[in-house]
């Protein structure tokens, strides 16, 4: 699910993340529209914050999951 679709699901789910990421609520905002891309640094608060709904991978691209989170791109063992 995309941050977008995250925060308008539920009511003050925006308050709610902000204050768990420690982020301004017009930022978060932002990134959910597209106005602005998300920060690196905020990519695993936001995955752990909405419990795995929103993940890193649907925010960011391959490339960046490569450089930043590369064992996100390991396939788990059988």
């Amino acid at each position: 699910m995309d941050l977008k679709t995250y925060l308008s699901a539920e009511r003050g789910r925006l308050t709610a993340l902000c204050r768990a990421i420690d982020a301004h609520a017009s930022d978060v905002s932002r990134w959910a529209s597209g106005e602005r891309p998300i920060p690196i640094p905020f990519g695993w608060p936001i995955e752990r914050e909405t419990g795995g709904q929103v993940t890193r991978a649907e925010m960011f691209s391959v490339e960046v999951i490569k450089r930043v989170w590369p064992e996100l791109l390991e396939a788990p063992p059988a």
